[in-house]
């Protein structure tokens, strides 16, 4: 289990990984990618996905993804469950410190984690993200039905051309807004328990957001 990663609403997680002397290249895209080291950093998270402590962020050694690691991150319904558990939701604030002459968007991002569901009964994960001072991306929502017992994975994708860049040579923080959600629907809440989670049995379930890069144009 991951503990106290994140303490309190203004913590200062610094995770720095070296990448080797020569630039490497997105795979599918052919950007370059950044040969210096990226530097991440969680200035304050929120919500009830994410309690004290049960959120931790880290970078790809090769720079082109992050991992976010939740230990704590379940709704439920269902004869234990209290009223509002039925939706939980997790903020991360990130100071992302770029490599000089570059910028950065999320191309994708990769959700998984666990869901029982009563027949009659559903799901819903969804997110956003967005760069501080900048609009909120359109959420993504992916629905789950009853019944269902299983690992569940989901991939939300932006095509190349409606990506979002960080504005060049500006700091800007960067938002992720996850949210499960779980509806008993026609199955009997005081009797029969349905939960979805971003965690699992050992406490380590990830979600990768994959980095595109681009020379910012009056550095590169």
């Amino acid at each position: 289990m991951h503990r106290t990663m994140i303490a309190g609403g203004a913590a200062a997680l610094l995770l720095a990984l070296a990448m080797p002397a020569h630039s490497a290249s997105h795979a599918s895209t052919g950007i370059p990618v950044p040969p210096d080291k990226i530097v991440i950093e969680v200035a304050t998270v929120n919500g009830s996905g994410c309690p004290e402590g049960t959120a931790q962020v880290a970078v790809a050694p090769d720079n082109t993804a992050f991992t976010v690691t939740y230990s704590d991150y379940l709704a439920q319904v269902g004869p234990n469950a209290a009223p509002t558990d039925f939706r939980k939701n997790c903020q991360l604030n990130l100071r992302v410190h770029v490599p000089s002459g570059f910028t950065y968007a999320i191309v994708q991002a990769d959700y998984r984690g666990y869901a029982f569901l009563q027949p009659g009964a559903s799901a819903m994960e969804r997110a956003s993200y967005y760069f501080q001072g900048m609009s909120q991306t359109t959420y993504k929502s992916h629905q789950f039905k009853g019944p269902f017992d299983d690992n569940w994975q989901v991939a939300d994708r932006t095509e190349y051309a409606d990506l979002v860049w960080a504005p060049c040579g500006e700091k800007r923080n960067f938002n992720i807004n996850t949210e499960l959600r779980v509806n008993a629907g026609t199955s009997d809440p005081l009797t029969q328990t349905s939960f979805m989670t971003m965690d699992s049995t050992d406490g380590n379930v990830n979600t990768v957001y994959h980095l595109a890069w681009q020379e910012c144009p009056d550095q590169a």
